[in-house]
């Protein structure tokens, strides 16, 4: 069971003319204090700014007992919905420190929203454990799963260490990475008229 904490986004914001206004937020990544996450993104909902923390119930085990416990699976990173103005909100909470920007420039980097559809859905239906990748994976195959919990899903199709995986491509975060069968997956051809 995965939890993530999650508003629907409103994809096509009105003037209040009935015609669709062009909208300025974007998926950033802010840095935050080591287990802070899920109160950065309490802090962020009662802000009224939509944040998403990648969380999956993980079972442990101890010398006396087992106990399913929540586990954030990209620490110190919350992901922030925001346009420029609510990015500085942002900023104003004691236990943001930053947000990710890309090697040699001073803007936040973007996540595209393709990106994070995809690693939602993955984290949403996702029977098995997702893993961070953070290593450079050789670019696989384009496929669509057909069958299973991530039916409908578009990633890479990729061997890595024996196992068959699918994987999305989150810019400068690595991929995450999911085991999956191969009968579960079909390539996507493209079409030719």
């Amino acid at each position: 069971m995965i939890l993530i904490n999650n508003k629907s986004l409103d994809a096509s914001p009105s003037n209040g003319t009935g015609e669709g206004v062009a909208c300025s937020k974007h998926w950033y990544v802010a840095y935050v204090r080591i287990h802070h996450e899920k109160k950065v993104s309490e802090h962020l909902e009662r802000m009224g700014i939509k944040s998403f923390v990648p969380i999956q119930q993980e079972l442990r085990q101890w010398s006396d007992r087992r106990k399913l416990i929540d586990k954030v699976v990209l620490p110190m990173m919350v992901f922030v919905y925001a346009d420029p103005k609510e990015r500085r909100e942002v900023l104003t909470i004691s236990t943001v420190s930053r947000f990710m920007v890309m090697r040699g420039e001073s803007t936040p980097a973007v996540i595209p929203d393709e990106q994070m559809d995809r690693f939602r859905f993955m984290l949403n239906h996702s029977e098995e454990s997702v893993s961070m990748v953070d290593v450079p994976l050789i670019h696989g195959e384009e496929v669509r799963v057909i069958k299973g919990p991530l039916k409908g899903l578009v990633g890479e199709f990729v061997t890595e260490g024996g196992k068959s995986k699918i994987v999305i491509r989150l810019n400068m975060l690595g991929c995450a990475c999911v085991d999956i069968p191969l009968g579960y997956v079909e390539p996507i051809r493209e079409k030719r008229g």
